[in-house]
């Protein structure tokens, strides 16, 4: 059954945002949205680790948001972390105290995964059409590029360029010289000159910029005079013109301009006119929806059969000519396996699983030799559309641990839940070694007080290399769990 509504929180670099949505037929409509502005990608120290003080007010501010959701399922609820969490040391420390203050998950999603949740939620705003389209999002530690048709992206590119670091680098004591500003503007200039190439004027016929900066400077130009509608070069130079001369933003008297957005607009400006110059912009409009939309559509999709995830599986078996019926085999009785062991786990589990038996073997196309390392290493860094950086993890520990000895994931197997995945993946690829239709006997997996596997031992008889194959099974087990 669809839920009727569904929540995102966005962990970002400037801003927290938590957006409730109701579907109504095949359309979310916002509900309602919190923001606070913490600017927590400026709460890192030099080494790169998230200072105390940063980690106190982002967890007061997500306990805020977790007594909001408390009327909303946990499966109807998604949050996803960005440049911030990519970039800080010491982000897996402070996730579960995070997880712990929300109450649901954090997916630390990579530039890529942002850029097409970003593109996602601009499309849904936007009046369909085939024509290429240029989205800008500048974010508070990233800015994503992307170009696509309607509701998919064809090119997708993160930089790590946004208004709080760029803000934070080149004006440091708040004071904006023509100097200073020159210098942030070319920095940018020269990171965005190296994707010129894709995402220039000719490869698109409209621009459109999302996010926070965005919004405020079209809405600062137009209501100042700088500029007719959107957001224009002139009026960027206009704008700069005026920043400079004043050289305290908080000096400004601008229309438009809130008081939140003071403190990184030299940041967020520069960027802006670093890529109307660099990409031949001549009109760039403002445009709703952006990531947090993205993910409550991306998340509705997972609820009606539309998940992105599983077409990106689907994906990556064509791409490493994965023999599918073999792979099939496999996570078909991986997960029945599973579901016997663990009766209590929930969907999200299962399926996990299953795609991690259906991509096993994806290393294959490396080498057959040692071809679980190789799949594992594929899955923890190739660009997987619909898939956080947790969830890829999982997969290719699942992947890595399918077959060989099991000294490497000891520490995983620690978790219950991960020790009978891991047992009944492996059970499955020795259960189907043949690569072809067995009828296969009733068997049983049991990981309470050590990994066992029952089988009926007339049936073993009859396949003694399956019977071989589980004998050394068991001494990994026995290994492993020894030492």
């Amino acid at each position: 059954m669809t839920a009727k509504t569904l929540a995102v929180v966005d962990l970002g670099s400037n801003s927290f945002r938590l957006e409730i949505g109701r579907i109504e037929g095949d359309q979310i409509y916002r509900q309602d949205t919190w923001r606070e502005t913490l600017r927590f990608g400026a709460g890192l120290d030099r080494n790169g680790r998230i200072k105390p003080a940063a980690m106190t007010l982002a967890l007061a501010c997500l306990a805020r948001f977790r007594e909001r959701l408390s009327g909303v399922h946990p499966s109807a609820v998604r949050a996803v972390a960005t440049n911030a969490f990519r970039v800080a040391s010491n982000a897996r420390e402070f996730l579960p105290k995070a997880e712990r203050a929300l109450g649901c998950p954090i997916d630390v999603i990579s530039g890529h995964e942002e850029a097409r949740l970003i593109y996602l939620g601009v499309a849904h705003e936007l009046p369909p059409s085939d024509a290429p389209r240029l989205v800008v999002d500048i974010g508070g530690g990233s800015t994503e590029f992307i170009i696509g048709r309607g509701l998919e992206p064809d090119r997708l590119e993160s930089l790590t360029l946004g208004c709080v670091s760029t803000t934070q680098r080149f004006f440091p004591d708040g004071i904006v010289s023509a100097s200073a500003f020159d210098a942030a503007e070319t920095a940018a200039r020269v990171e965005i000159e190296a994707i010129a190439g894709d995402f220039g004027a000719g490869h698109w016929k409209d621009a459109y910029a999302s996010s926070g900066t965005a919004a405020a400077l079209a809405e600062i130009l137009e209501q100042n005079g700088f500029s007719a509608g959107g957001i224009t070069p002139v009026g960027l130079a206009r704008l700069r013109h005026r920043l400079v001369r004043a050289r305290d933003p908080t000096r400004l008297k601008l229309n438009a301009l809130k008081p939140e957005r003071v403190p990184v607009l030299a940041g967020g400006l520069a960027i802006m006119s670093a890529a109307v110059t660099e990409l031949d912009i001549e009109r760039i409009d403002p445009v709703g929806g952006a990531l947090r939309l993205g993910v409550l559509y991306d998340l509705f999709g997972r609820t009606i059969d539309r998940d992105a995830r599983q077409l990106t599986v689907e994906r990556f078996l064509d791409r490493y000519r994965v023999e599918r019926g073999h792979a099939g085999r496999v996570a078909a009785l991986a997960t029945a396996l599973f579901a016997r062991a663990a009766p209590n786990a929930g969907p999200e589990q299962l399926q996990m699983l299953h795609w991690a038996g259906l991509l096993h073997e994806i290393g294959m196309s490396v080498s057959h030799i040692g071809f679980h390392k190789h799949g594992a290493y594929i899955l923890q860094h190739a660009d997987m559309p619909g898939f956080s950086a947790g969830e890829q993890a999982r997969l290719a520990l699942l992947v890595y641990g399918c077959r060989g000895g099991l000294a490497k994931v000891r520490a995983a197997l620690r978790d219950p839940l991960v020790r009978v995945e891991i047992a009944a993946l492996r059970a499955a690829v020795v259960f189907c070694h043949a690569r072809t239709e067995v009828s296969l006997p009733r068997v049983a997996l049991k990981t309470r007080g050590g990994v066992a596997i029952r089988v009926s031992q007339r049936w073993l008889a009859a396949h003694p290399l399956t019977a071989y194959l589980l004998e050394r099974e068991r001494a990994q087990w026995h290994a492993v769990e020894s030492t």
